[in-house]
């Protein structure tokens, strides 16, 4: 961020006594503590909500999340001259949390679930963002990679990575397809549908360690931009499948993530559904090809092959854990 984006600072009723560097941000000293500024990228509806949301959680005082500044006039966000929004919110200097620290994990998980006691906004409130089920979301990725499975078929001259991208393709396309359409099933047998409470219920979109931070006054959530409407066992779902991918899909260690949730907050059975398909669904296949498609393909990282050889070598471990951990949503299939 440069000196032009530190200017708009004046538009904030705050003193600021020293500015630094951050990631993709500018931390800010200021007579009402630790801030940070950095870019916003959604749109004003976006922003509108996601400042009721934050406001609402920190009333309930379960957890403590990240608040949106408002400027002198007003606004929840300023602007450049060349039309960029930035945001200015509360921070707290601190540290991520450690993924390879159960004990820690454990913590984020309870946290998770006391964080998702205070995400249904009241009744009343506007501006609600659309649901949109998890089925078009999956649909919307299956095209995506048939789409990238034409071009791999269609090159004359493949790379190691690209030859073994399109070896595994099979595997991965058949349980994508399989999982979307058994979980449009299992929607359509359970009669599920948008209630007013479903659409007020928010998720924080993006619940992982990097938004997970421990400061000297407790745990800190942060980075609520991608906040939507939906079952909350969707930030379960992420934070599970990047312990577990961790982890080797250790069936131990998922079943004390799942008793750790539901110590605080029981998970329905539809739920437990929803879970198990979003853990089934192949989601970081999909997100390999989609990184491979939109870069350049001159040059292909040794990451992206390192994560395809053990995105494979970690499939028989996950079908496992799947299995077992849960036997009651496998055996209906």
């Amino acid at each position: 961020m440069n000196d032009r984006a530190v200017a708009l600072l004046e538009q904030y009723d705050v003193e600021v006594l020293r500015t630094r560097k951050g990631r993709g941000a500018i931390l800010c000293d200021t007579n009402q503590g630790c801030l940070i500024f950095k870019e916003y990228t959604g749109n004003e509806d976006r922003i509108r909500i996601q400042d009721k949301l934050l406001r609402h959680v920190n009333e309930q005082g379960r957890v403590t999340v990240e608040t949106i500044l408002p400027s002198k006039e007003g606004s929840l966000y300023v602007k450049d001259g060349d039309g960029t929004m930035y945001v200015l919110k509360s921070y707290r200097e601190g540290r991520e949390c450690n993924i390879y620290d159960k004990t820690e994990c454990l913590e984020a998980v309870h946290l998770l679930a006391r964080l998702h006691e205070c995400t249904i906004l009241p009744e009343g409130t506007e501006g609600l963002l659309p649901v949109m089920p998890p089925e078009r979301e999956y649909e919307k990725r299956n095209r995506e990679l048939k789409k990238v499975r034409k071009y791999l078929q269609k090159r004359s001259q493949k790379t190691w990575f690209e030859i073994s991208l399109l070896n595994t393709y099979n595997l991965f396309m058949e349980q994508a397809q399989r999982v979307t359409e058994e979980w449009a099933y299992y929607r359509e047998h359970f009669a599920l549908e948008t209630t007013g409470e479903s659409a007020r219920t928010y998720c924080h979109g993006d619940y992982q360690y990097h938004n997970i931070l421990r400061s000297e006054e407790g745990w800190f959530l942060i980075n609520f931009e991608k906040c939507l409407p939906d079952d909350p066992i969707r930030d379960l779902y992420l934070l599970m499948r990047k312990l577990l991918e961790k982890g080797n899909w250790s069936i131990p260690l998922g079943r004390e993530l799942l008793e750790t949730y539901e110590a605080e907050r029981p998970i329905s059975a539809i739920s437990r559904i929803d879970l198990y398909y979003r853990l089934a669904y192949p989601e970081k296949f999909w997100k390999i090809v989609n990184f491979y498609y939109n870069s350049s393909k001159a040059w292909i990282p040794d990451r992206n092959r390192e994560k395809l050889e053990r995105l494979v070598r970690q499939e028989q471990e996950k079908q496992l854990f799947l299995n077992e951990v849960f036997r009651d949503v496998s055996a209906q299939r």
